[in-house]
């Protein structure tokens, strides 16, 4: 079984670096799939009330036997739920729903500015964490003006922001506003969705030099730039491969050469956090 290092939050507590994505991961079929996956060594399982998978997390975690201290379980707050009242039930909903007696880490999905409710919304998360609901408390999708206005406003800076981050979408202007804020950055679809970037000529031949799937080659990207990928995979073999990342290590030159492979359209469907309406 592999065990991922852990990297240290701005709030004290440690998060492993590299987590299991959940997105279409769903019923009898999903809790095996997670099950495996936490036998081999994830302790990070990252969910959401639209992934509609929080169920199946919670089952997974009751079946392994493993201790609930051992797990790093993070959910997020959709868009309808940001009103403050109905974000502190949403989030209580959650917790009964994966019977847990708290998060490791929560996070607003996406800010939506067009509703104007993010600031609601985080005030919420603040009072979670207080009352003992939450460790860590972060965002996703949040631009530097997003994030500015939470701080400023309430004082607290996110442990966090999940961010979309593949090879077409590298994000190097976020992650540098992320990094200037003591923020840690993680990647959702880190491998990019419909897996081009993995038939890369730059992607294939690192991988022929290290021995190493291109799925590994981009996810041990992602670590060397101080980022946590959070891939989503239900094939066992795959799995068990993305997290066989920390044997090897990527010059600069090569990480520099992926970066090339950024282009400008790249992110998936064009999901712009300062216009995407999240789906209810």
């Amino acid at each position: 079984m592999m065990k991922a290092p852990l990297i240290l939050l701005n709030d004290g507590h440690q998060f492993p670096t590299i987590g299991l994505g959940t997105f279409q991961i769903r019923g009898g079929q999903g809790v095996d799939q997670v099950l495996t996956a936490i036998q081999d060594g994830y302790r990070l399982l990252d969910t959401s009330t639209n992934y509609d998978s929080e169920g199946i997390v919670g089952e997974a975690i009751r079946r392994s036997g493993i201790p609930r201290s051992e797990f790093f379980v993070t959910t997020k707050l959709p868009g309808k739920y940001h009103h403050y009242e109905d974000a502190l039930m949403m989030i209580q909903e959650s917790l009964f729903r994966m019977g847990l007696d708290y998060f490791d880490l929560y996070l607003i999905h996406w800010p939506l500015p067009k509703r104007g409710l993010y600031v609601e919304a985080w005030k919420a998360l603040v009072t979670a964490k207080n009352l003992g609901l939450i460790r860590s408390i972060g965002v996703s999708n949040f631009e530097p003006e997003h994030l500015d206005k939470i701080i400023e406003e309430t004082g607290i800076t996110p442990a966090v922001n999940q961010i979309e981050i593949h090879p077409y979408w590298v994000q190097e202007r976020m992650l540098a506003e992320n990094k200037k804020r003591g923020i840690i950055t993680e990647a959702w679809s880190p491998l990019g969705r419909g897996s081009d970037a993995l038939k890369e000529k730059a992607i294939i031949e690192l991988a022929e030099k290290y021995d190493k799937t291109p799925a590994q080659i981009i996810l041990r990207w992602h670590y060397e730039r101080e980022i946590i990928p959070i891939p989503k995979s239900r094939n066992l073999k795959h799995q068990r491969d993305n997290l066989a990342i920390f044997d090897f290590e990527l010059t600069k030159a090569e990480i520099d050469a992926i970066n090339q492979l950024e282009k400008p359209d790249g992110r998936i469907d064009g999901q712009d956090p300062n216009e995407y309406e999240e789906f209810d």
